[in-house]
Parts: C-alpha cells; sequence; structure tokens
C-alpha cells in the first residue's frame, strides 16, 4: 500500500527552473532508491537521476551540471532541481521507488509516481 505522488511541473522558458517533488506514503519499512524518469512521446522512458538511501546519486548525460536530485528520508521525499532548461528536456516526469514495506520486509518492490509534465518553451 505505497503510493507515490510528484509535484512541480509546468510551463517555462529556457533557461529556466522547475523544482520537482516526489513525495512516498504507505506502509513504508525503507526506501532504497529514489529517481527520476523521463518520458517524451514516441520515446523509450529514461533514467533522469536516481539516489540511492546511502546518498550515491547518477545522472543522466544530459542532467549533469544543471539538475539535482536530493531526498528528504524524514519525509519519504525525494526531488529533482532543474536549471537551465532547454526544450529537449519537455517531457513527462515519473518518480520511482524501490521500496521494502512494513508488509513484507525484506522483499523489495518497485513504484511509479503519476508523473509530471514538464514543458520547456524557446
Amino acid at each position: 500500500q505505497v503510493q507515490l505522488v510528484e509535484s512541480g511541473g509546468g510551463l517555462v522558458q529556457t533557461g529556466g527552473s522547475l523544482r520537482l517533488s516526489c513525495a512516498a506514503s504507505g506502509s513504508i519499512f525503507s526506501i532504497r532508491f529514489m529517481g527520476w524518469y523521463r518520458q517524451a512521446p514516441g520515446k523509450q522512458r529514461e533514467l533522469v537521476a536516481g539516489i540511492t538511501d546511502g546518498g550515491r546519486t547518477n545522472y543522466a548525460d544530459s542532467a549533469k551540471g544543471r539538475f539535482t536530485i536530493s531526498r528528504d528520508n524524514a519525509k519519504n521525499t525525494v526531488y529533482l532541481q532543474m536549471n537551465s532548461l532547454k526544450p529537449e528536456d519537455t517531457a513527462v516526469y515519473y518518480c520511482y521507488a524501490n521500496i521494502i514495506t512494513t508488509q513484507t520486509l525484506g522483499a523489495m518492490s518497485g513504484y511509479w509516481g503519476q508523473g509530471t509534465q514538464v514543458t520547456v518553451s524557446s
């Protein structure tokens, strides 16, 4: 019984910034990984940035130097600060998390948020 809810998407001009948030709720024991994926029309969903419970991060090459992922463990929330946005960043951004629930200790499952639209105009 886990839900991920994203927020913070919207329409910005090239060079602008957005901050995405994803809050996980439910019977959570631990969140081992949280990340942001994006999917543009007609394209495969791709990892943009991810962060482990140990604080290790990974970024897509296109995001390096512009995006920063962080998490607030107390709030079960992950953030994606996106700066210097480009039109090619336009996509639906999805939050994903690998979570061990209190009902299934020792077993990890993946969960997806509903997605939030990010549109960058020139």
